[in-house]
């Protein structure tokens, strides 16, 4: 997250709103890297994420005024990363995660065997289907609630609730593992 207050980040949305360029600039600078964090950890290739935040930021220029305060920023903005991120491979004509999955795990600072099993659990995660992966990396990657994440999916909590139980299991299976809570 930024290292800026919350009402200063209002602060600037309003002025963006309000057609301040610079003010505008000094937001998507603020949140530039939240939202390339969001777009590689949706596709795990660091270029489509490069694309992918582009676009974003392109969007938000566009989409500043839907901004209506009834969601945190941040939650608002993955919605809108997350959007671009579908549409762009769409109109790609691609999948998410193909051969370039988890290209580079440098940000794991650990042995070559535990590299291996992040990328083999990234590899699955990037399988499930989509509403469960979205799920998944929004409460489990970005540390969402379940509230939050149905909020922006625009689904019931226990919807939420629900993939995410369903996606922790299909991982459980894939990895031979039974499924613990607590």
């Amino acid at each position: 997250m930024p290292d800026m207050p919350e009402d200063e980040v209002q602060i600037l949305i309003k002025r963006s709103q309000d057609g301040d360029a610079r003010a505008f600039e000094s937001l998507v600078n603020a949140y530039y890297e939240v939202m390339f964090k969001m777009a590689y950890k949706w596709c795990a290739s660091q270029r489509d994420a490069e694309d992918i935040t582009q676009e974003a930021c392109i969007k938000l220029a566009r989409g500043i005024l839907t901004y209506k305060g009834d969601a945190k920023f941040t939650s608002w903005l993955y919605r809108l990363v997350i959007n671009t991120a579908k549409d762009w491979y769409k109109s790609q004509n691609r999948h998410p995660a193909g051969t370039e999955l988890v290209e580079n795990l440098a940000f794991i600072e650990s042995s070559s065997d535990e590299k291996l099993y992040a990328s083999q659990v990234m590899k699955a995660v990037y399988e499930l289907p989509e509403a469960e992966k979205e799920s998944i990396l929004l409460v489990m990657g970005q540390g969402l609630s379940h509230k939050e994440v149905a909020k922006l999916s625009g689904v019931k909590e226990s919807t939420i609730s629900w993939r995410v139980h369903e996606a922790r299991k299909k991982l459980a299976a894939v990895f031979g593992k039974e499924e613990r809570y607590g």
